[in-house]
């Protein structure tokens, strides 16, 4: 979608309204948005939890990276989730020269736009990340693409940062294929190379700093309202920021 955040840096996003049957859609129609989100909220399901879902070694924070479309989303959804720490938003995948959203946007870099996610795994664990992931944060079933947004810099993947989480994700997209809980195959990547790099900071936090953006409204918030109705044991109504937490 070509818009503009602010400033000189314009994160850019494709449109997120297509002509409907030749018309042309009011982005400031407010029953639209309603509509919008509601039938959005309403398709999404909570999912059953991995069986597979081991305690890890140790105690301490824990890490986790997941791509699934847009990184403002994915990164508002888990900001709100009890347990978590930090969420970060950034790329992963590729190498750090192309680490920058001009060069990720191309599709040529190995990219994926991601979220680092800091974790207490005393509060929450892996799996019920991993649940989380696959209910209301996106759509495993696309390939390549998540909503509008088309290309392999968006597709759905899983960078595990270890052999546990790979296998507990593996063993998970087994038992959801098994269950037969979509129409269509999961194409989620499992990815054992869990490179990072943040993304600029105008990126951080985008949900919760443009909560009006058309693309957070039309995209992300349906998403954050499934959160908090399927998952209101996990919910946290005060979002664990970037820009808070250093």
């Amino acid at each position: 979608m070509q818009d503009s955040a602010n400033s000189s840096n314009r994160p850019r996003r494709r449109s997120v309204l297509r002509l409907l049957s030749g018309g042309s859609v009011l982005l400031g129609s407010g029953l639209l948005w309603q509509a919008v989100a509601r039938s959005a909220t309403e398709t999404a399901v909570r999912l059953p939890p991995p069986a597979q879902d081991p305690a890890p070694a140790g105690q301490g924070m824990r890490k986790a990276i997941f791509a699934g479309g847009c990184f403002w989303g994915v990164q508002g959804v888990f900001q709100h989730v009890k347990g978590v720490q930090r969420a970060v938003s950034g790329y992963s995948g590729g190498t750090a020269p192309t680490a920058s959203y001009e060069v990720v946007s191309s599709g040529r870099t190995g990219h994926a736009e991601s979220v680092e996610i800091s974790y207490d795994p005393a509060q929450v664990s892996y799996g019920t990340l991993l649940q989380i992931f696959f209910s209301v944060v996106h759509d495993p079933t696309q390939l390549n693409r998540q909503g509008p947004d088309v290309g392999p810099q968006y597709r759905s993947a899983i960078f595990a940062t270890g052999p546990e989480q790979l296998g507990v994700a593996k063993a998970y997209i087994a038992q959801l294929e098994a269950a037969k809980l979509f129409g269509k195959p999961i194409v989620t990547k499992l990815e054992d190379k869990p490179s990072f790099f943040p993304a600029e900071a105008y990126h951080q936090d985008f949900m919760t700093g443009h909560p009006q953006h058309p693309y957070i409204v039309f995209n992300d918030l349906p998403k954050l309202k499934s959160l908090k109705r399927l998952f209101s044991d996990r919910y946290r109504s005060d979002p664990v920021l970037v820009k808070r937490s250093g």
